[in-house]
């Protein structure tokens, strides 16, 4: 959540981390996550935003499609999770979606166990180099995006941009100094942490000038907290 400057990808995760914190502070002021709470995490990996949630909340739950260290709950392909339905008090998806082939099922197993007044918080790309994990789908517009979650039977409620048009063609350009750079022994690795402080410096000014209607419909990543949509 706090990576050095140095490394390739920090701007963007910090930026990530930075929207989430808001995001949590407003659902713990809004009592909409609480001491006695559950959360949900779908495709969590190494469940990184676990402490943002974890003080809150009475239970944090992380899925994945294998077994690790962090994960509770491993999907079963074309089964549901082994959770009640309306169960979580919050479902998070963070970078999973564009991964996801089966959009239908993933997000209906997101409303299926989220609570009525429960919150889904789904980050994915905007625009973004490709980058399978074991594969790599889509990308969104913003409008696109919100789009998606409402065909499913969801309301959005809030959508963050996170790193606008400038700082992102300069983040690609760090990406790919970085990895040939780091190619080159001790020296390039020491001259590729240099070179991605600069650039760090460089993306903070650019997102800073570029302006706010840009950056919310041109961004890397869109991240939206949506409501299971109430019955008309």
């Amino acid at each position: 959540m706090n990576p050095p400057v140095w490394r390739h990808d920090a701007y963007t995760l910090r930026k990530l981390a930075t929207g989430l914190q808001g995001i949590v502070n407003k659902l713990v002021s809004g009592g909409l996550l609480t001491a006695t709470g559950t959360v949900v995490d779908f495709g969590a990996g190494e469940a990184p935003y676990r402490p943002l949630f974890a003080p809150h909340c009475k239970t944090y739950l992380a899925c994945d499609l294998t077994a690790g260290p962090q994960i509770d709950i491993v999907f079963k392909p074309g089964q549901a999770l082994d959770l009640a339905a309306a169960s979580a008090d919050c479902v998070v998806s963070f970078q999973v979606l564009e991964h996801v082939w089966d959009i239908d099922a993933y997000l209906a197993e997101c409303h299926r166990v989220l609570a009525p007044r429960g919150r889904l918080i789904l980050s994915t790309h905007g625009t973004w180099l490709y980058h399978p994990h074991p594969t790599d789908y889509r990308r969104w517009t913003c409008d696109g995006l919100r789009k998606e979650l409402e065909v499913r039977g969801f309301e959005v409620l809030e959508t963050i941009p996170i790193v606008g048009p400038l700082a992102w063609t300069t983040q690609f350009r760090t990406l790919a100094y970085h990895h040939v750079l780091s190619r080159l022994g001790p020296l390039g690795k020491l001259v590729a942490a240099g070179f991605c402080t600069l650039m760090y410096g460089r993306m903070r000014l650019e997102d800073m000038i570029t302006p706010k209607a840009l950056r919310e419909t041109n961004s890397a990543i869109y991240m939206m907290v949506a409501r299971p949509r109430l019955a008309d």
